[in-house]
């Protein structure tokens, strides 16, 4: 069966990320948003990533530490974009380390996995630069975004 927005996860499985997503904002300030459609309309995956980056209003955090995942399923591209907050304070190797770790899982068939697994780790990434204040509150939605 072929990949597409609609059978990529099931609305179980989304389910499952949202609750990756909410758990890992529980301990941080930061935002984490996925964004799934079918194909990618710009040449480079990071342009397009940034573009919906942009759309989603992830740049509008206090303190500019979004993170975004973003999946172009049929053609089976995926890129992971940080806000300028969190690149600051991360390695450069850290957001492809994150990438790797979740394209593991995509090879194997196991997205929801890859994406579960992740997300906690940009949050623990996330916590550590930007801990959770008590009077936090969630910037952006915990909803997953679709696209074409």
């Amino acid at each position: 069966m072929k990949l597409s927005v609609e059978n990529f996860l099931t609305p179980l499985q989304q389910q499952d990320v949202i609750c990756a997503i909410k758990l890992a904002e529980l301990q941080t300030s930061g935002e984490i948003r996925l964004h799934i459609e079918n194909n990618c309309p710009d040449e480079d995956v990071l342009d397009r990533a940034a573009h919906i980056f942009a759309e989603l209003d992830m740049h509008e955090t206090k303190l500019r530490n979004g993170v975004l995942f973003y999946v172009a399923v049929e053609e089976h591209l995926f890129a992971i974009l940080g806000d300028m907050g969190i690149n600051c304070c991360v390695d450069e190797c850290f957001w492809e380390d994150a990438k790797e770790l979740v394209l593991g899982f995509f090879q194997r068939g196991e997205y929801t996995k890859g994406l579960v697994e992740g997300i906690a780790m940009a949050g623990e990434k996330l916590k550590e630069h930007f801990p959770y204040q008590k009077d936090d509150v969630n910037e952006l939605s915990d909803d997953i975004s679709f696209g074409n």
